[in-house]
């Protein structure tokens, strides 16, 4: 009985986080090398993980509408880096207007 409930329990909270993945999330990844490269180097090992986050979106300051937010997670060596990729909300199309990466430290 309390195993049937554990599984109930995870499979609820399992369809309440779900979402469908961004039309725009291959395409984010493939953002997020180009970025560490530009920063670091084509030639410095990267690994870039294959989870695309959607992230709350974001009101565009020069008009109406918002845009769509990404993140991708980055490692370089021993450092994480976090990058958000803005793209218009455009059906069906991935225009990149904006992105920005950042360490994650202990500082």
């Amino acid at each position: 009985m309390k195993f049937t409930v554990l599984l109930a329990s995870l499979l609820l909270c399992g369809l309440a986080h779900g979402q469908s993945a961004h039309h725009c999330a291959p395409d984010a990844a493939k953002q997020a090398k180009k970025l560490l490269g530009f920063h670091y180097g084509e030639e410095v090992p990267m690994d870039i993980t294959k989870q695309v986050k959607t992230m709350a979106p974001l009101k565009n300051p020069a008009g109406k509408g918002s845009f769509d937010v990404l993140e991708v997670t980055g490692y370089i060596q021993k450092a994480t880096y976090r990058m958000h990729f803005i793209y218009g909300q455009i059906p069906g199309d991935c225009v990149l207007v904006g992105q920005e990466i950042i360490e994650i430290t202990n500082l």
